[in-house]
């Protein structure tokens, strides 16, 4: 292990102690290996503008982390993924669970293809597409999206691939209502949690959305 390893492992234990999230020790040697790729290939491809190790653990793992305890279902797609985030940290620590990364600039699906292949992951879909013009072969429990849309532009483009009883889950930095007042009366906002990331300045929410059921049913 080198440096680098070393200190990235440390610095992901501390972190991990201050949440509540339990973790196995292959699952927490692929996160630091997933930072070492994403450090090494920013490098050539400028996939984020967190340049520092460390702070693409907080920014970037934690941030993604902490969305898992709310997660319901089996099966969830990452829509406007970058290089994989939150998808990849989740399905890390999720192994049981199936998610669809997708995102419509090849080089972030290269990254995320190669993180695969490295990590060992089996519960991963890379897809290079536009949300609005991929058309799975099934309906998903939930839409993840971090920094890729308003609600009502998430809402909007990403309805045809959510299940009847499925969730939007919308990471947001501020929690901003006009976004909520825009959406269309098909939608509706079933919860607001305030997410905890430790050593993160600023404020973060998971906004959870659902679809109103029809009353004809």
């Amino acid at each position: 292990m080198n440096n680098l390893q070393q200190t990235l492992a440390e610095k992901l234990e501390f972190l991990l102690k201050n949440t509540a999230l339990c973790l196995t020790d292959l699952q927490k040697t692929q996160l630091v290996q997933l930072v070492l790729l994403l450090h090494k290939w920013n490098k050539a491809y400028n996939l984020t503008s967190v340049r520092d190790p460390q702070d693409m653990l907080v920014k970037h793992i934690m941030d993604s982390l902490v969305v898992s305890p709310y997660l319901q279902g089996s099966g969830f797609i990452d829509v406007g993924t970058g290089p994989g985030l939150p998808g990849l940290p989740l399905a890390i620590i999720n192994p049981d669970k199936q998610f669809y990364l997708l995102d419509s600039l090849g080089k972030r699906i290269s990254f995320i293809r190669n993180a695969v292949r490295e990590l060992g992951l089996t519960n991963i879909e890379p897809v290079l597409s536009r949300v609005e013009e991929f058309k799975p072969d099934h309906l998903f429990d939930g839409v993840l999206s971090r920094a890729f849309a308003s609600l009502k532009d998430m809402t909007d483009w990403c309805h045809h691939l959510l299940s009847e009883k499925g969730l939007f889950y919308a990471l947001k930095g501020q929690y901003n209502q006009d976004e909520v007042q825009q959406l269309s009366a098909d939608f509706t906002v079933q919860q607001v949690i305030v997410l905890q990331v430790p050593e993160l300045i600023g404020e973060r929410h998971l906004v959870l959305v659902k679809k109103v059921q029809s009353m004809q049913q």
